[in-house]
């Protein structure tokens, strides 16, 4: 495509434009206050691979799907539920039977505070045992879902990864099944220290993420998450000046895309969280050839879980529609500071909105 350096196959009436591999777990809120203490919760569903298929198909208007598995059980109806009310197709679930109290499977937990002020966000997992953590390379038809049926794009992380080494193999078979098909596929490394530190071997964990990385298009990651999760030797870049300062994410990305020859691009996001209320945010898209960067604004908080996926979503849009990369950084960064406007983990904002976010449009009341 004319300007655009990423190469995406047409659409041409495949049933999905775009599927995310990944556990898609229950939310519960306590709103303005704090999980100890919290006499009710809000519930929403997400996930981090998840996330950015809803956004696809909410805000920009994509047929996306789910690739995971959920407990028969009335959670997972729930969460079933919730996955459809997004817009998300979810005839590719996978269905647990369940014993009836969640020995052998069970639905994920994640209970999270959006944090105030100088009291950071926190989030507390319940989620061993899931039922995504359980999937396996064989329960999917790789070959049917790329190939007879047809997607477009793939999307994992790498909180799906590092659940299990099913998970992790689960990740591997797709993302080389989707090559093979000539489906472009994103990876976001995702680093979540709670996984890593439960993991029974990082060391294993690290050559899964490389084995992923190996065969995607684009990668979702700076340059702390490619020490962590990939393993590389960045000490040499030495630290940011300041958190906006792009300079050793650039540098890393660059050196992702020489590690990793069939990588089309390296994304990620800058973030200075100086307090829990309010934070710089921006985007990059570093390619072979330029870095693209989004306007840099300062953004208030009222929930600032899936800010990132909610970025990737739009990268991903924008790509898929060939806009180019500049247009697709600035639609990602502002598809991601309207999911921190709202609360849960989606934007719950139109395509209308996030152009005019990007456009740099105020907040004055629309009537």
């Amino acid at each position: 495509m004319s300007g655009q350096a990423f190469a995406v196959a047409a659409d041409t009436g495949q049933r999905w434009e775009a599927l995310a591999l990944g556990e898609v777990m229950l939310r519960f809120d306590p709103g303005e206050g704090r999980v100890r203490n919290a006499r009710q919760f809000n519930v929403w569903e997400g996930g981090g691979e998840y996330n950015v298929a809803r956004g696809l198909a909410s805000t920009f208007g994509h047929r996306s799907g789910v690739l995971t598995a959920l407990p028969r059980n009335e959670l997972g109806v729930l969460a079933q539920h919730l996955i459809q009310a997004g817009g998300v197709d979810t005839s590719q679930i996978l269905w647990r039977d369940y014993d009836g109290i969640g020995r052998n499977t069970r639905m994920g937990l994640n209970f999270t505070e959006r944090g105030f002020g100088v009291r950071a966000p926190l989030g507390v997992s319940d989620r061993a045992g899931s039922a995504a953590s359980q999937l396996q390379p064989h329960e999917y038809d790789w070959d049917a879902l790329f190939g007879q049926q047809g997607v477009r794009w793939l999307h994992t992380g790498g909180i799906f990864a590092a659940l299990s080494a099913h998970s992790a193999q689960t990740a591997i078979a797709a993302v080389r099944a989707a090559r093979r098909h000539g489906v472009a596929v994103s990876y976001d490394l995702n680093y979540r220290a709670s996984l890593w530190n439960s993991h029974p071997d990082p060391d294993a964990a690290r050559h899964a993420n490389c084995a992923i990385a190996a065969e995607c298009d684009l990668l979702v990651g700076d340059e702390y998450s490619f020490a962590a999760c990939l393993g590389m030797d960045l000490a040499d870049l030495g630290k940011r000046s300041t958190p906006m300062d792009v300079g050793p994410a650039e540098a890393a990305a660059q050196r992702a895309l020489q590690r990793f020859p069939q990588l089309q691009g390296v994304a990620f996001t800058l973030r200075d969280a100086g307090n829990a209320a309010r934070n710089g945010w921006a985007g990059a898209l570093c390619t072979r050839q330029a870095l693209y960067l989004s306007h840099a604004r300062e953004v208030d908080l009222l929930d600032r879980v899936g800010g990132g996926d909610a970025f990737v979503a739009g990268v991903v849009h924008a790509l898929l529609a060939g806009k180019g990369e500049q247009v697709a950084v600035d639609l990602g960064a502002a598809h991601g500071a309207l999911a921190m406007s709202t609360p849960g983990d989606a934007a719950c904002a139109s395509l209308e909105e996030v152009e005019a976010v990007a456009r740099g449009d105020g907040a004055a009341a629309r009537r």
